[in-house]
C-alpha cells in the first residue's frame, strides 16, 4: 500500500501531538480538517464532508472553512467543549521549495479565548489549575485577556467543598488539574454536575515547587499588594501556578508578557459565601437561565468601562471583612454621592475609556492593529483632566487613586504622534503612519503622490502628440501600468508603444518611461507599506515595555468606576450609608430587596425591620403561609448585609457588625 502523501504525512504529525485537538490545518485561503476531525467538524458546525486524496485508495474525509471566517467557526466548536490547534502556513507559498513549512501557532481552548467578539465585556474569563496533595488543594487563576494573576490554597476543614465555594467565585471556563484529582472520580463528576466547564488532566511533573524560575520572571505579592521575597512557605501554591503557566505557555506558543504579577491571596480575607448562597442569592446570575436581569448584579451595574463592569462583579463575589477597609470604601462612596458636579465629570472622563486591560493583553500577544492604538490613545486622552478632578477629594480611598494614577502622557505623545486618526484594520497594507513621523517613509509616501501627478502629465501629453483623444492610462495586478487604446484609433498607435495585451474593443501598450515610471511608484509603494509595518511593530514593542503601568492604571480606572457606580444607586434608589463597626449586632431599619423593588412597581414594596445580635436575639423564627414573602425576607437581609461589605450603601438603615 501506498503511503500518504508528504502534505498529508505532515497533518497526521502535527495531529499525532496535538491528540485532544481539531486541527485547523491551513490550505491557502482555507483551514481544512481531516479524517476523524473533519467528520466531528462537519456535524457540529453543519458544513459539507467532502473528500481528499491522500496517497491511500480512499480519499480521505475532509472540511474546510474560510481563514478570514475561522474566529466565529472556532468560537462554535469552543462552546461545544473543543479544543482548537492552529496550524498556520510559516511562509509564503509562492516562495517555499517543496512542501510550506507549518506548525501550531496557537491552542484555542476554552480558557484562553482572546478574541473581544468571543467575550462579555464585563465578565472575565478565567482558566484555573487546581492542585491535589493529600486531602487539600492549591489553586491558580488566570484571565489571559487582563493578565490578572491568583494563587491560593485550602488546607482545613471541609476542603473539597470549600474547592466548590472558589469554583463558583471564578465559574472558570476551563479548568486543568493533576492526575491525582482526575483519578478521584466521584470529585471531578461533582465538579462537572455543578459547573459547566471544560477539564482536562495535565502533566504531573509540571506542577512543581521550582521558586528560581518563576521568581525570574514574575513578581509576587499578598492580599494587601505588598510584595513577596520569600516564597519558601508559599511552595503549595507555586505547585499550582507552575501547572497553570506551563499550560498557557505550551498552548499560546509565546510569553505572555502581560501576566507579570501573581497574587497569593488568602481565603479567609473575604466572606465566605458558599455555592449554594451564592446561586440561591443570584449574586451575578439567576438561578433559571443565568441571565444578568435580576441579579444584585443588574442593581447595582452602573459602570462606565468594561474594567469597571469586571471589578464590580469581583467586588460582589468577594466581600471584605476587614471594617477599616470597607470604611475607606464606604467614605469614597458617600464623597461621591454627596458631590454631584465631580461625579458626574468623572463619569464623563470615564465614558472615554477603553477596555484598558484587554488592549494590553492584544499589546502583549502580538496581535493589536492600529485601531487599537488609537483606542488606547483615546482613552488615555483625559486621564490628566481625571487625576485634576482627584486632586481635590478628601476621603483616603480616592486620594489613593489620585497619587497612584499615571497619566502615561508619554504614550499618549508617542501614538498621536505616530499613528493616523483613522488607520485601515490591516496592518500590512500600509496607511498607518503619519506624515512627520519617519522621514524615510514621508519620502516614499511623496514619491508615490508624485508618481501618480506624472502619470497624469504623461496621460496628458501623450494625448496631444499622438492625436488619441481617449487615450488613457490604466493598470491592473498582473500587467501593471499601461496605455488604452481603443480600435478606432490604431492607426495614430507610434512605433515607440509595445503592445502588451489585446482585448474585444482596445488594446493595451507600454512604454519604456511608462516603465520607468511604474519601477518608482511600486517600487515606492511597496517599500512604504513595508517600512510602515515594521515602524508600528517598533511603536507596539515599546508600548509593551509599559505593560505594568497601563495596567496599574487600568485598575486605578476600574476601582473608580465602581465607587462612581455605588455612588450613582445610592442616589438613584434613595439608598443610606451603613453603619458597620463590631457592635455585634444586625440592625436593620426600613429595610427594601434592592432587587424585588427595582422589579415592581415603585413605591409599592413594604419595608420592614430586622434585629439580631450575638447574646439574646441569636435568630429569628419567620412564619406565614405559601408565598407570603418569608425567602423574600431571608434574601433581603442577606443582600443588605452583602452590600455593606462590599462598601455599597443600602436599601435600609442599618447598623451592622460584620463579624455577626
Amino acid at each position: 500500500m501506498a503511503g500518504y502523501s508528504p502534505m498529508m504525512q505532515h497533518y497526521l504529525d502535527v495531529k499525532e501531538e496535538y491528540k485532544d485537538c481539531i486541527i485547523f490545518y491551513r490550505l491557502g485561503d482555507f483551514y481544512e480538517m481531516f479524517f476523524d476531525d473533519a467528520i466531528t467538524a462537519s456535524r457540529e458546525l453543519e458544513i459539507t464532508l467532502t473528500g481528499r486524496d491522500c496517497g491511500q485508495e480512499e480519499r480521505a474525509p475532509m472540511c474546510g472553512v474560510p481563514f478570514h471566517a475561522a474566529e466565529s467557526y472556532i468560537a462554535k466548536l469552543i462552546e461545544k467543549g473543543y479544543k482548537v490547534a492552529i496550524c498556520e502556513q510559516l511562509e509564503d507559498p509562492k516562495e517555499a521549495k517543496g512542501i510550506v513549512k507549518r506548525d501550531v501557532i496557537r491552542v484555542v481552548t476554552p480558557g484562553t479565548v482572546i478574541e473581544a467578539n468571543l467575550l462579555e465585556e464585563k465578565k472575565n474569563n478565567y482558566i484555573m489549575s487546581v492542585y491535589k496533595k493529600g486531602i487539600y488543594f492549591s489553586l491558580a487563576i488566570c484571565d489571559i485577556t487582563t493578565g490578572e494573576f491568583l494563587s491560593t490554597k485550602i488546607e482545613g476543614n471541609n476542603n473539597f467543598e470549600t474547592l466548590l465555594d472558589e469554583l463558583s467565585k471564578y465559574n472558570p471556563a476551563e479548568i486543568v488539574i493533576n492526575k491525582l484529582l482526575f483519578d478521584c472520580k466521584e470529585e471531578v463528576s461533582q465538579i462537572k454536575l455543578k459547573f459547566n466547564t471544560y477539564i482536562n488532566c495535565f502533566n504531573e511533573d509540571l506542577f512543581n515547587d521550582n521558586i528560581e524560575e518563576l521568581q525570574d520572571n514574575y513578581s509576587f505579592v499578598d492580599d494587601s499588594n505588598n510584595k513577596i521575597n520569600d516564597l519558601e512557605n508559599k511552595k503549595f501554591e507555586l505547585q499550582a501556578t507552575n501547572g497553570l503557566l506551563k499550560y498557557l505557555n505550551q498552548t499560546q506558543k509565546i510569553k505572555l508578557e502581560h501576566i507579570n504579577a501573581i497574587k497569593v491571596y488568602t481565603i479567609t480575607k473575604y466572606m465566605s459565601l458558599n455555592l449554594t448562597t451564592r446561586r440561591n442569592l443570584e449574586l451575578t446570575e439567576k438561578l433559571h437561565d443565568k441571565s444578568k436581569k435580576g441579579t444584585l448584579l443588574w442593581v447595582l451595574d452602573k459602570t462606565s468601562t468594561s474594567m469597571g463592569g469586571r471589578m464590580l462583579r469581583k467586588w460582589i463575589n468577594e466581600p471584605l471583612i476587614d471594617v477599616i477597609e470597607i470604611n475607606k470604601r464606604l467614605n469614597a462612596v458617600a464623597e461621591l454621592k454627596d458631590n454631584i458636579i465631580l461625579r458626574g465629570d468623572i463619569v464623563y472622563c470615564l465614558k472615554t475609556i477603553y477596555d484598558i486591560e484587554r488592549l494590553v493583553g492584544k499589546i502583549a500577544y502580538g496581535n493589536c492593529n492600529a485601531r487599537d492604538m488609537i483606542s488606547l490613545k483615546n482613552s488615555l486622552k483625559n486621564l490628566p483632566n481625571l487625576k485634576k478632578l482627584l486632586a481635590g477629594t478628601k476621603s483616603e480611598l480616592l486620594q489613593n487613586l489620585y497619587i497612584d494614577i499615571d497619566e502615561l502622557e508619554d504614550i499618549y505623545d508617542l501614538i498621536e504622534r505616530a499613528i493616523i486618526e483613522e488607520p485601515p484594520i490591516t496592518i500590512k497594507e500600509g496607511g498607518i503612519i503619519k506624515l512627520g513621523y519617519n522621514e524615510q517613509v514621508d519620502e516614499y509616501k511623496k514619491a508615490t503622490i508624485e508618481g501618480k501627478n506624472w502619470l497624469i502629465e504623461l496621460e496628458n501629453r501623450e494625448r496631444e502628440e499622438t492625436g488619441i483623444k481617449n487615450l488613457r492610462i490604466g493598470f491592473n495586478k498582473v500587467f501593471g501600468y499601461f496605455f488604452e487604446v481603443t480600435k478606432s484609433y490604431l492607426g495614430l498607435v507610434p512605433e515607440k508603444y509595445i503592445r502588451k495585451q489585446t482585448l474585444a474593443n482596445c488594446e493595451r501598450y507600454i512604454t519604456e518611461e511608462l516603465n520607468e515610471l511604474e519601477s518608482t511608484i511600486l517600487g515606492a509603494e511597496e517599500k512604504v507599506v513595508t517600512l510602515e509595518y515594521n515602524l508600528f511593530v517598533e511603536i507596539r514593542n515599546a508600548i509593551s515595555k509599559n505593560i505594568e503601568r497601563l495596567q496599574k492604571t487600568a485598575n486605578i480606572i476600574s476601582i473608580l468606576d465602581t465607587l462612581s457606580s455605588f455612588a450613582i444607586i445610592a442616589e438613584e434608589m434613595d439608598y443610606v450609608r451603613p453603619t458597620v463597626n463590631d457592635a455585634g449586632t444586625i440592625d436593620i431599619k426600613d429595610g427594601r430587596h434592592p432587587v424585588i423593588e427595582k422589579i415592581i412597581p415603585s413605591g409599592t414594596f413594604v419595608q420592614n425591620d430586622t434585629y439580631l445580635d450575638k447574646q439574646n436575639d441569636r435568630f429569628s423564627i419567620i412564619t406565614g403561609p405559601n408565598m407570603a414573602g418569608k425567602s423574600t425576607y431571608m434574601r433581603q437581609v442577606a443582600l443588605i448585609t452583602l452590600m455593606a461589605q462590599i462598601r455599597k450603601f443600602c436599601s435600609c438603615n442599618i447598623s451592622y457588625d460584620r463579624s455577626c
